[in-house]
Order: structure tokens, then sequence, then C-alpha cells
């Protein structure tokens, strides 16, 4: 496994960046786990899901600095969280990449995707005809892409099912950023309104984008 990029985002918070190169075994040596997270890997069989679970938490290790036994576990929606560790965590992978972001005092939310013009096709799910109009006709794929990761990354921060990418995450008109950037959106659900700032980047072919929870909030 190679670290290829870590970054300071300020409050205390952190992410990395990590190239998958080892197989399962080599990533389960640098592990404690217990039966419950054996038996979890094992429903995964031999995939490449495998592959990105343990690598997400080998990497969220090294993130952590420790060499005690880290219980990382899922809510009842699937938000990932530390029970014998204080920070806030949120975890992606992509491929052959697996990302990890931490912070000690605020929810975060990260999101890795590989660049493909496959997302053209879906584009109309997760994207209003309002942000569908702002799109850079010259970098349209790759600005779709930092949608997708802005809206992801918000979605993983708040936590909570049925929050719809399309209904209730949306982006301000926004210009794309070959050199990385940011965006402003909002979080509407249940009469309130977030406001938060996602950060986005491209590395290396795949798109990224990570936000920490110092939004505000507004009744709507």
């Amino acid at each position: 496994m190679a670290l290829i990029y870590h970054k300071q985002t300020g409050n205390g918070g952190s992410f990395a960046i990590w190239k998958i190169e080892e197989n399962a075994a080599d990533l389960l040596k640098q592990l404690q786990l217990k039966e419950h997270e054996t038996s979890y890997l094992d429903s995964l069989a031999k995939s490449k899901r495998n592959l990105h679970w343990l690598s997400t938490r080998v990497l969220l290790r090294h993130m952590v600095n420790t060499t005690d036994y880290i219980d990382c576990q899922v809510d009842d929606s699937g938000k990932p969280y530390l029970t014998n560790f204080p920070h806030h965590i949120s975890l992606s992978h992509s491929f052959d990449y697996a990302a990890v972001m931490i912070n000690p005092d605020h929810a975060v939310g990260i999101d890795i995707e590989l660049i493909s013009s496959k997302i053209e096709r879906i584009a109309h799910k997760f994207m209003s005809a309002h942000e569908l109009a702002f799109m850079d006709s010259e970098n349209k794929i790759k600005h779709l892409y930092v949608c997708w990761c802005a809206k992801e990354a918000v979605y993983k921060l708040q936590g909570k099912k049925n929050v719809s990418f399309l209904d209730n995450i949306h982006l301000h008109s926004f210009k794309f950023d070959a050199a990385g950037g940011s965006v402003n959106c909002s979080l509407e659900t249940a009469g309130l309104s977030r406001q938060f700032t996602v950060h986005y980047e491209e590395l290396n072919g795949y798109m990224l984008g990570y936000v920490s929870d110092v939004g505000i909030e507004t009744l709507m």
C-alpha cells in the first residue's frame, strides 16, 4: 500500500489517499479483527469489495496512528464511527484507491471516484435543471464528477438514509477549475437548511470531494 496524498483540512482534521497494491492476506496482517469483522469479510468473498474494506481499515489505522485495536462500526444508516477513539471519520474507495478523512471535533464526508464518461447517462438522476445549466461544456465530465463527489460527501457527513441527491442536496452555481476549488451547497431536510462548502480536486484520473461540518443551519 502506498500513501500518495495526505492533506490537513483545518480544525485538526485531515485526509489521506492510498493506492491499493497488496492482496487481501497482506492487508489482513496489518489489522486486528474480531469475529464479527472476519465474518463480514467472509461474506464479501474474494472480490474487490474485500480489498476495499480492508484497505480503508488499514489506512484508518495509519490516520489514527495507533497500534491498538480500532473498533470501527456502522450505525443503522450505514455511517461508520469509532467506539474507542474520539475521531469523526468518513471512508471512500474507488477501483485502486482508498480514502479516509478524520476530524477530532466535526463530522466529515469524503468521496473519491474514477472519472468516466458514464456519468453523463445518470446526470439527470442526481442533478437539477438549474445545476445542469451551469455545467462547463468543455469539461462537462469532470464538472459532473465534482458535483457527484460534493453531494456524496455531504450525504456521508449527514449520515441519514432517505436523503436524495436530487431533491435534498442543492449546489450553488460554480465554475469548474482544473486546479481544484470549492462549491457551496445546501442540505434541505425536515424544514431545515444547512449550508456547506465542499472542496474538490483531481488526482491521477480520480475526482475527490471532501467536507467538514462547520456549516450554518437555518429554518426554511
